[in-house]
């Protein structure tokens, strides 16, 4: 679909509407494979993209943000995606960009996974602070994070207990952002967000 990386599960069916991952990976030694990743995660529950920015954009977050609706777009063009059960997953800045572009548009997303990646604190994110505080949000940790990443993470437990959001934290050892330990824990995130009580999300696209 376009220059996107796509990954759909094994025994696709189109009357089922799937749960969409959007992928949007940081700055790593080697390159962004999403079919492993998603191997990792799961075979079977989830459509996932990774959205590219065109090669004539800059690498800037306003650039990604608009790769992340043209990607939405074409997959559920194409494929059998549920509008409400459209989640973020970022690692590293990715995360970082993905906590920037659920919070602008905390209506159109289900939920927003980091991995690695922390919150923007200076960029004033809450300024739609009722549907901000219904957007389920995970932030995945390393125990062996430096001083200053663990004081900008403090703050941020601080910021979301003042603003009544949800956030939710793991801490890891190691430091590897993509370890089985931490893609088996998207996965059943996900799935407890999804088998859970559904709170309305608006659609960025059409039912399927």
């Amino acid at each position: 679909m376009g220059d996107d990386q796509v990954f759909m599960p094994l025994g696709y069916e189109q009357s089922y509407a799937y749960p969409l991952l959007v992928w949007l990976p940081g700055e790593a030694p080697r390159p962004f494979d999403l079919g492993r990743v998603m191997q990792r995660v799961s075979l079977r529950n989830f459509i996932a993209v990774e959205p590219r920015v065109s090669p004539t954009d800059s690498a800037n977050s306003l650039d990604r943000e608009d790769a992340v609706w043209r990607a939405i777009d074409r997959v559920c063009e194409h494929a059998s995606v549920h509008p409400q059960r459209i989640y973020l997953v970022g690692q590293g800045e990715g995360g970082c960009d993905a906590f920037r572009i659920a919070c602008r548009h905390p209506q159109a997303f289900a939920g927003v996974i980091s991995l690695g990646g922390s919150f923007p604190l200076s960029e004033g994110l809450f300024s739609q602070l009722f549907s901000v505080r219904r957007l389920p949000m995970l932030l995945c940790c390393h125990r062996s994070q430096s001083t200053g990443v663990a004081e900008q993470t403090d703050q941020t437990l601080r910021l979301f207990h003042a603003a009544g959001a949800m956030l939710a934290m793991r801490i890891y050892p190691g430091r590897k952002d993509l370890s089985k330990a931490i893609l088996n824990d998207v996965n059943r995130w996900v799935m407890d967000d999804i088998c859970g009580t559904p709170l309305p999300v608006h659609s960025h696209c059409a039912p399927s």
